[in-house]
């Protein structure tokens, strides 16, 4: 922990001045007690950028491989990904991505920030896709706020397909918490996918993307 904290206080200033950084809504997100961020998701960096420029730690889930990679860069790949609290998972099929929501209502129930992508994988085309319901679930179960947050320009730093980033100007958007009932009544997928559309139009209202009216399809390059 207390490696994770020095690393993550060198990042976050040089992250700031890589990108160029400009934040807005920092006051938003609660200080301390568990809080969910829901983000856009455009480019691999974006779980890097949020958790660097957040007033506060945020967990987001890895793949698993990231932190099994050899040699100095894979060294380099755990050292920034553990400074940024990322939790390492293996991905693929229902039962794992369940999985990763149980492991994610942990963090919340430890008091924690964890942030997440509804869209589920980065949008190629720009546009803003339809969330899936995990996040519903995650803030229906463990009665945490949700702090809708808009990511732009990393897109262009680091498009989908780049191995390296290339300069630029990095915008990130925190809004106003959302606070959901847990369920009481009614159909419980209902109330998911209700949730899960009042969180991707708090996203839209900050991003300003276009809204594509489906899911995104993962690609062999998500």
């Amino acid at each position: 922990m207390l490696l994770q904290t020095g690393t993550r206080l060198v990042l976050a200033p040089l992250g700031r001045l890589a990108f160029r950084a400009v934040v807005d809504g920092r006051d938003n997100v609660p200080r301390h007690g568990p809080v969910i961020l829901a983000a856009n998701h455009i480019s691999f960096l974006d779980s890097v950028v949020i958790p660097l420029l957040a007033p506060r730690p945020v967990a987001f889930l890895a793949k698993d491989e990231y932190f099994r990679q050899p040699g100095a860069k894979g060294w380099l790949t755990r050292t920034c990904l553990t400074a940024i609290d990322a939790i390492p998972v293996r991905r693929g099929g229902h039962r794992s991505a369940q999985a990763s929501l149980e492991l994610a209502r942990e963090v919340l129930a430890a008091g924690r920030a964890f942030g997440i992508h509804p869209e589920g994988s980065r949008s190629r085309d720009g546009r803003l896709y339809r969330g899936r319901t995990g996040v519903a679930w995650l803030a229906l179960a463990s009665g945490a706020p949700v702090v809708p947050v808009a990511v732009l320009g990393t897109d262009r730093i680091q498009p989908v397909g780049a191995r390296l980033p290339r300069p630029g100007r990095v915008t990130v958007r925190f809004g106003t918490p959302l606070h959901f009932a847990r369920q009481t009544a009614g159909s419980a997928g209902q109330a998911r996918r209700a949730v899960t559309d009042e969180i991707m139009t708090a996203i839209q209202k900050l991003s300003g993307q276009e809204v594509a009216d489906e899911y995104n399809d993962p690609g062999p390059t998500a």
